[in-house]
This record gives structure tokens, C-alpha cells and sequence, in this order.
């Protein structure tokens, strides 16, 4: 028997411990489950600290100054001044178009226009005298004439304003963040995004409040915030905004409400636009009070109750702050009861 052990064991070899380990907690659990199952319930003891009631609310991470910039119109990109993730100032040229057709259709809408202004001109001055009896022929012709030079002047207008956007600037000082067309010489449509732009200084937190949680928020209030790619740590934020229309397109009733970030003590860890996370509003705090974890109270139709030294030894209780994982106890029990769930 011994040999044969032996035999199986060297067999195994390192597998061998591996399997022993598994055993032994799997008969240690399956002991320790049942040990629990008799001696019954999970119990607790009063204690004393503090208690907080807390508003906690899903959101991301946006900014005030963050654009897309396109151009008004298509064309061939003939300079790009700019890259990824380098610093610009305010007025910076980022990216141009190649100006030669631009100009060009810009001549051609000026010449038009003073070819339908001097027609018009004519047509006016040949109908002066007729003011009273001006026919409806000579009304047409000089409608006619006024239409062709008011849409002649618009196409000047337009000409001269992609004319004057062919240079893209920046609007306010940060940071390249996207530049899809990094090279001269491409040709691109209207509808393509040129350069994205943002201010990280000008990052905020934002989450939408139904409308019986928003009344509970106030303006300059302290908030907590936890993003999921940070879960380890909290960051201290402020509100600055609260919405007093609800956001558009919202199957509820939500108010937009905006959380300042403290960037100075976030330092490297800035968040990206669109990380999300939760916002915990403290809405009441107390301290040096009696407290349970929420699971030891129940209810029924007379109201709370704790079990006080058993399992189904009910004793009424007051409760004052109910927290995410505390709840106060105004009175029925002192500290260093032992409760059951």
C-alpha cells in the first residue's frame, strides 16, 4: 500500500501538493460552512463613529474647452503647423488649405456680382418715371434684376468667408489631441474633423440628478469622486452648476449638474475626457453616534427592528442617518449590544 502511494506520488510529482492543498480546503470549507449553517446567523456589536448620508450618482469626465474645428469647406490641405499632443497658445495657426481655387472663386463671385449690379442699376434707372404706373413686365424685369444681384453679393460673402477660414486657429490655449490629416497635399471633404482641441485645466465631472435628487444638491457643495479607471483612489471635487432646465432628449427628468476637479491635487492623474465614474454628495454627516451595518435592521408594518441577543428576539428601534453601509440608532439599544441579522 505504502509503495503503491509512493508510485502515485512521483507520478504526480509537483501536481501531487497541488491537489493535496485543494483537498485539504475543500473539506476545511465545506466544515466551516456547516459549522455556520448550525450555529445560525451573522451577528454584530453596537458601536460608536460616524455616520454619512450619501447621494451617489454615475457620470463622466467632460470639459469646457474642448473642440472639434473643421474647415467651411473641402480643398487640398497645404500646411499643417502642429502635432499630437503638443501645447498651443491661443491664436496659433493649427492647419491650412491651399488657396488657389479659394481666390479664384472669390474673383469669379466678385465679378458676377458687379455684372448683376450694373444690370440692376439699368434696369432700375430705366423704370425711375414709372413709379405709379409701372407695369407688371418692367416689375418683373426689375425684381428679377434686384434677385440676381442680392444672390450675386450673398456668393461674394460666402467666397470671401471660406476665403478667410482657410487657416484654422486655435480658440483658446491646450493641448492637440486629435489630428487625423497630420500631412500636406491630402484632399479632404467639409465634413472631415481637422484638429481636436482641448484645455485640461478645464476638465469637470459631470452627472445628471432626477428631480428628487437634484434638490438635494447644492452649489458649492464638497463631492467625492471615484473614477473606474482609478478605483484605488478618490478624488475632492466641488459643484459649480446646477441645471435649472432638465437635459433635452431624456426619457426622465434629469438636471445636469457640473463638478468642479481639483487639478492640482489629481496632478499626473488627470482623467480623459469620457472616463467614467461616481460622484458621492454628502447630503448629512454625524459623528460620535451609535451605528449597525444596514443589514442587522429590518422592518415590518410596525416599523424598524434589531434582533437583540438572538436570532428572532425583536426590539424596537429609532433610527436616525441611514449611509451606504451604516445606519444611526437614536434609541432601543446601547453600545456593545450584540445584534443578529
Amino acid at each position: 500500500m505504502v509503495s503503491k502511494f509512493k508510485n502515485f506520488k512521483n507520478k504526480l510529482g509537483k501536481w501531487f501538493w497541488v491537489i493535496l492543498v485543494i483537498l485539504i480546503l475543500g473539506v476545511g470549507g465545506f466544515f466551516f460552512f456547516s459549522k455556520k449553517s448550525e450555529n445560525g446567523s451573522v451577528k454584530t456589536v453596537v458601536q460608536k463613529g460616524e455616520v454619512k448620508e450619501e447621494l451617489i450618482l454615475t457620470g463622466s469626465i467632460k470639459a469646457d474647452k474642448h473642440v472639434i474645428l473643421y474647415f467651411p469647406t473641402g480643398g487640398k490641405i497645404a500646411g499643417v503647423y502642429v502635432k499630437e499632443g503638443e501645447w498651443v497658445k491661443t491664436g496659433r495657426a493649427l492647419t491650412a488649405l491651399d488657396r488657389t481655387i479659394l481666390n479664384s472663386t472669390y474673383q469669379q463671385a466678385l465679378n458676377t456680382h458687379k455684372s448683376y449690379q450694373a444690370t440692376a442699376e439699368n434696369v432700375v434707372d430705366s423704370v425711375k418715371d414709372h413709379k405709379s404706373d409701372e407695369t407688371f413686365t418692367q416689375k418683373a424685369t426689375r425684381t428679377t434684376a434686384e434677385v440676381n444681384r442680392d444672390n450675386a453679393y450673398d456668393a461674394v460673402k460666402a467666397a470671401e468667408y471660406n476665403l478667410k477660414n482657410a487657416t484654422l486657429y486655435a480658440p483658446f490655449e491646450g493641448v492637440i489631441t486629435s489630428l487625423p490629416f497630420s500631412s500636406p497635399g491630402v484632399n479632404i471633404n467639409l465634413t472631415d474633423a481637422q484638429v481636436e482641441l482641448l484645455d485640461p485645466t478645464s476638465i469637470y465631472f459631470e452627472v445628471d440628478a432626477d428631480q428628487s435628487e437634484v434638490i438635494d444638491i447644492k452649489d458649492k457643495q464638497s463631492v467625492e469622486i471615484v473614477l473606474d479607471s482609478y478605483r484605488d483612489k478618490s478624488f475632492v471635487g466641488t459643484v459649480s452648476f446646477i441645471s435649472y432646465t432638465p437635459k433635452a432628449g431624456k426619457a426622465s427628468t434629469v438636471y445636469k449638474v457640473k463638478v468642479e476637479l481639483d487639478t492640482v491635487q489629481m496632478k499626473e492623474l488627470l482623467p480623459r475626457i469620457g472616463m467614467s465614474g461616481d460622484a458621492k454628495f454628502i447630503l448629512s454627516q454625524k459623528s460620535d453616534v451609535l451605528f449597525v451595518p444596514n443589514r442587522f435592521v429590518n422592518s415590518d408594518k410596525e416599523g424598524k427592528y434589531v434582533n437583540l441577543g438572538g436570532k428572532d428576539k425583536k426590539v424596537r428601534v429609532t433610527i436616525g442617518i441611514e449611509g451606504e453601509d451604516r445606519v444611526e440608532i437614536i434609541s432601543g439599544v446601547k453600545e456593545g449590544d450584540v445584534l443578529y441579522d
